[in-house]
């Protein structure tokens, strides 16, 4: 599959890092970004940039949750790129402090995604025009719009389209619950309602379908993609940058660098933690239900791999 207007985002620390509170080891991180500018990957999104609180510190919740300027800066000199990747940040609505964010010629970041539920989307629009004020590059990333009333969703996106400094409008499968039918349907609802916007999507792997429904949605004309490496993220986990790279079939992209990451590092991170689908996530995917629950049973030594009591639980909740 090839279209040169199409662009890969990695975002392995920001999605991987809700599995460990974003303790990943700076070596750790230089690796990803080493293998990012290798491959070729046009923007790599490094982390959360939340504010610390007296609840919320960096030593409880990892530097890459807070993503300062100076740590960056030290994963980007590590290593010399000839193209390197735009950095990319994500806002989470009411957990930020703008005051904090430099111009974006002041900064190493070039790119900054806010994401928000369909009831917050004043909220987001508003970090939106603020960034874009400050120079960056910008995407507004509409969490659970599986979840959403159609009649607010749309609300929500005739908003977005009405918001000029909103580059990227992102369909984002959270609780990996779409099929491919699903995909085509909510981007067709997408283009309607917010025709001036570039699209961008975002798969979780709940049901083994993150590939194929990144795949449906190139079909269906998105042109800014999410991956992660070895599909590492919260629970299932996400769509596979390796996977991707080779299916777009673009020469821009090298994925040697990303299998070697992996051989290297993401191998032995298996032995730490976990992601990827198991029947758990499967089932939490099925019932369009938010991954917490499924994690928490994960969690349960005693009962983590209890799938049939799991499923009984959760319908009956449903029901």
């Amino acid at each position: 599959m090839y279209r040169k207007k199409l662009k890969v985002l990695d975002c392995t620390i920001r999605d991987g890092g809700l599995i460990n509170n974003y303790h990943f080891s700076d070596d750790f991180v230089k690796a990803v970004y080493r293998a990012i500018c290798d491959s070729g990957v046009d923007i790599i999104e490094i982390g959360k940039k939340l504010c610390v609180g007296a609840e919320y510190t960096r030593e409880k919740y990892g530097k890459w949750n807070f993503c300062d300027e100076d740590d960056i800066k030290r994963v980007v000199e590590s290593h010399e790129c000839a193209n390197p990747p735009v950095l990319a940040v994500m806002y989470d609505v009411g957990r930020i402090d703008i005051s904090a964010l430099p111009p974006a010629d002041q900064s190493v970041i070039g790119m900054v995604r806010t994401a928000c539920y369909v009831p917050d989307i004043d909220k987001g629009l508003d970090l939106v025009k603020r960034t874009k004020d400050l120079g960056y590059e910008t995407t507004i990333n509409i969490m659970a719009s599986s979840a959403a009333i159609e009649k607010d969703l749309i609300e929500a996106l005739q908003q977005v389209n009405e918001t000029p400094e909103v580059d990227y409008l992102y369909l984002v499968d959270s609780f990996g619950a779409f099929y491919s039918e699903q995909v085509t349907s909510y981007l067709k609802l997408y283009k309607e309602n917010a025709p001036s916007k570039e699209l961008g999507f975002h798969a979780h792997n709940n049901q083994q379908l993150g590939f194929s429904n990144t795949q449906q949605a190139i079909i269906d004309g998105v042109n800014l993609l999410d991956a992660t490496i070895n599909g590492i993220g919260r629970g299932a986990g996400n769509c596979n940058l390796e996977l991707l790279l080779n299916f777009l079939k673009n020469p821009k992209f090298d994925v040697r660098p990303v299998y070697k990451v992996i051989q290297e590092h993401f191998v032995p991170l298996r032995h730490e933690m976990e992601w990827g689908f198991n029947d758990i996530y499967g089932i939490s995917g099925y019932l369009n239900q938010h991954p917490r629950e499924a994690m928490k049973h994960r969690a349960n030594s005693k009962v983590r791999d209890n799938c049939y009591d799991f499923f009984l639980e959760a319908t009956s909740e449903v029901a």
